[in-house]
């Protein structure tokens, strides 16, 4: 099969929603809403609630945690049988330097994850904010252009089928933490 042609059509695509700008607000804006996907943001922001949260917070913060961690490792094993190299561009040589691979958006697939499991585990407001800025965030990454429009599409697919796995998991993974503590957690 040859995936050539595809490949052109989301190369122009991509480009098309580039924002060229790299001092406009929009810029800013895209920039701004693309680092608002970082895992170390989330880590230090769930560390943070579980530190300061009551059991249900504590509970919440371990379990996005861990789906987050485990996420990370799958998105980074796709990452290297793909190898599909990012576009060309200037902006974010962080990204580009430590993970130069592009498929799947390690970003969007958080997001979306993000997204689902917080959906599933409450609260039901901080889901609605959450499902509207996951697709942001992706749109974000190929605006800037450190991801293709596939490879933020197929983070987001990725983010949301894991998601819907972890909160299938989620339970039997308290339960079992719990019998191996021998005590409740909290």
């Amino acid at each position: 099969m040859n995936l050539r042609p595809l490949l052109e059509l989301d190369a122009r695509l991509s480009d098309r929603i580039r924002v060229a700008e790299r001092y406009s607000l929009l810029h800013r804006l895209m920039a701004f809403l693309a680092h608002s996907g970082d895992s170390w943001f989330w880590g230090a922001g769930l560390i943070l609630v579980w530190w300061l949260g009551d059991a249900f917070w504590k509970r919440w913060a371990l379990a996005l945690f861990v789906a987050i961690a485990l996420l990370a490792v799958i998105v980074m094993i796709i990452k290297l049988i793909v190898r599909r190299r990012r576009p060309e561009g200037e902006w974010g040589s962080i990204y580009r330097n430590t993970d130069p691979h592009s498929f799947p958006s390690g970003h969007a697939a958080r997001a979306f994850l993000i997204a689902v499991l917080v959906l599933g585990l409450g609260p039901a407001w901080l889901a609605v904010l959450l499902w509207v800025w996951a697709p942001l965030v992706a749109l974000a990454r190929a605006a800037l252009g450190v991801h293709y429009l596939s490879d933020v599409l197929a983070g987001a697919l990725l983010g949301i089928l894991i998601g819907l796995l972890d909160l299938q998991l989620v339970p039997l993974f308290f339960d079992s933490l719990t019998r191996w503590l021998g005590r409740p957690l909290w």
